[in-house]
This record gives structure tokens, sequence and C-alpha cells, in this order.
């Protein structure tokens, strides 16, 4: 069993724009993920990025990306934004 040390926390944008964009599987796939990865352990399975987004981390699933914030024992999530329109979409969101 897996222990949850992270409490996530979603940006409005994630679940009234960027989810309803997304077909059935990739929702699955996507939750599957966050679940897994980023409420257990964001700093080993994020990549922390760089220049105007330092501080913020992505965790790549397929063709999207999942830009998150680790703030004390929280993981703020940005936005869930295919790949080819995440960093305008995110700077838009900060």
């Amino acid at each position: 069993m897996v222990t949850v040390s992270f409490q996530l926390r979603y940006h409005p944008d994630v679940k009234s724009v960027d989810i309803p964009l997304l077909d059935a599987k990739l929702q699955v796939r996507i939750k599957k993920a966050i679940e897994s990865r980023l409420m257990t352990a964001p700093h080993l399975y994020g990549e922390p990025l760089r220049k105007t987004l330092r501080g913020y981390w992505k965790l790549r699933v397929g063709d999207y990306r999942v830009v998150f914030k680790i703030v004390d024992g929280e993981v703020w999530v940005l936005g869930i934004i295919h790949r080819k329109r995440v960093y305008k979409e995110i700077e838009k969101r900060r």
C-alpha cells in the first residue's frame, strides 16, 4: 500500500478548462500518474523548470505536461496541457 505524503491542490482552470479537453482514457492515465507519483514523491518523478518558470516542476504523461509547484507538504497543480501549448498557457496562470 502506498502512503500518501503530499496533499493535492488544483488551480481552478485545471478542472474547468484542462480536464474537459482530455479524452476519457487520457484522463484516467493522467489521474493515475498524479496519484502514484506526485502524491508520493514529486521530487523524484518531476523535472524542475527553468528561466521564467523557475520554482515549478513538470511531470510528463505522454504528450501532456502536468505543471506543479511543491509548497511544504502540498503539490499545487497549475495545469495539465499539451506539450505544444503548455508553457505559454502556464505563464498566464501564475
